[in-house]
């Protein structure tokens, strides 16, 4: 398993880092958004959001936290949901959905306050290490933006390069401020993740690497009590899958689940994640719960959302052997897919069920056809398991 992401695209599960609490309305106000985000209610955590800009016009985090709403909702709206949209090659430069107008200039608005605000900050006190932190942040929001919605990798460099330097001074000068090991140590992961050129390229423009190092500072962060933590353990799911740490990422999704009931998409994770581990019942239970709870929730789904549900049960049912469930499954992935990626992997596994049913010819069939539509969505994971498949078949 590969994880093949530009150093700013790395960093959007960190995006909407946190702010010191502060004795006011204002906190309690971020605070109210930032549970309404992780469960999913977009629209009520952007309402919170805007009443505490009202609370505190001068307060950067507000106006970041805000414009991360926004864009949190446009990422939904993309579909880019779970962590299979992060493993393996990047996928950046692939078509987008048109984005809405009016929440693009509602995201611009919104980050420019909060660069403007904590930039006048930061001039005023040098020393202040919060100061730096929003400075950081708001930058990291800022390459967030580019690398993903808009798919512009190169426009993110800089505000990502600034979000690294931002948060390293924020460490220097409070090493307290665990939260602002987040960014710096996604980014110093991304680093050594990449091929040796890269990797050079990188450190030349001011990225540190060191996985272990990188690791350790992301597990600070989400051990450490902050608005950032949430993020944090987020990060780690995506982290400890491209370790193949499957326990340590369902550990991580439990505590997350526990503390937002209401996201489904904990479920979802928790099922791939148990595929991934090689645990097909595992994988099942959680998926056919994490159903049960979509069939009972009225608000909206991601683009593309049905198709990963029945994708992920249905190749649960495929290890299980379960081939006529499998099937049925698979075909509904189909008909509710909307990226190619996710028909190739469904066609590898109608394969699979091919295979197990004797069928050789039609299951190298299916298998040509994944493997064109995951090379052409640049599923490179998918392509080499689908190549492996050919050759020996599936048992």
């Amino acid at each position: 398993m590969r994880l093949h992401l530009p150093i700013a695209g790395l960093i959007l599960l960190a995006a909407a880092s946190a702010v010191e609490a502060l004795p006011d309305s204002a906190a309690a106000l971020r605070a109210r958004g930032l549970e309404h985000g992780y469960n999913l209610d977009h629209a009520e955590a952007l309402a919170a959001f805007n009443e505490a800009i009202a609370a505190d016009p001068a307060d950067p985090a507000a106006y970041r936290l805000a414009a991360a709403a926004v864009w949190t909702e446009l990422l939904f709206a993309q579909g880019a949901i779970t962590v299979d949209d992060y493993l393996g090659q990047a996928r950046a430069n692939v078509a987008r959905q048109t984005v809405s107008p009016a929440l693009a200039a509602e995201f611009h608005d919104l980050i420019r306050h909060a660069l403007a605000l904590s930039d006048e900050r930061m001039r005023n006190d040098p020393a202040d290490a919060d100061a730096h932190y929003q400075v950081g942040a708001a930058n990291g929001m800022l390459a967030s933006y580019a690398a993903t919605i808009e798919g512009r990798l190169l426009a993110s460099f800089s505000p990502a390069r600034r979000a690294y330097r931002e948060h390293e001074r924020t460490l220097e000068l409070d090493a307290r401020r665990k939260d602002a090991s987040l960014i710096v140590g996604l980014y110093r992961y991304a680093v050594s993740t990449l091929g040796a050129p890269l990797r050079l390229f990188a450190h030349l423009a001011g990225f540190g690497g060191d996985r272990t190092r990188a690791l350790r500072m992301v597990e600070e962060a989400a051990q450490y009590p902050s608005d950032a933590q949430p993020n944090a353990l987020f990060t780690l799911i995506l982290i400890y899958n491209r370790e193949a740490r499957y326990d340590d990422a369902l550990r991580t999704i439990g505590t997350l689940r526990q503390r937002y009931p209401r996201n489904r998409l904990l479920w979802l994770e928790a099922g791939n994640t148990a595929l991934r581990a090689g645990r097909p019942l595992a994988a099942k239970a959680a998926l056919e719960e994490g159903l049960a709870r979509l069939s009972r929730d009225p608000r909206p789904r991601a683009d593309g959302e049905e198709a990963r549900w029945r994708y992920a049960y249905g190749a649960s049912l495929v290890a299980l052997k379960d081939g006529v469930a499998a099937d049925r499954e698979l075909r509904a992935a189909l008909a509710a897919a909307t990226r190619d990626w996710i028909r190739g992997r469904v066609h590898r596994e109608l394969g699979k069920l091919a295979d197990l049913s004797g069928d050789r010819a039609r299951a190298l069939e299916e298998y040509r056809l994944a493997d064109r539509l995951c090379r052409q969505d640049r599923d490179g994971d998918c392509s080499d398991d689908v190549k492996t498949l050919m050759k020996g078949g599936y048992r």
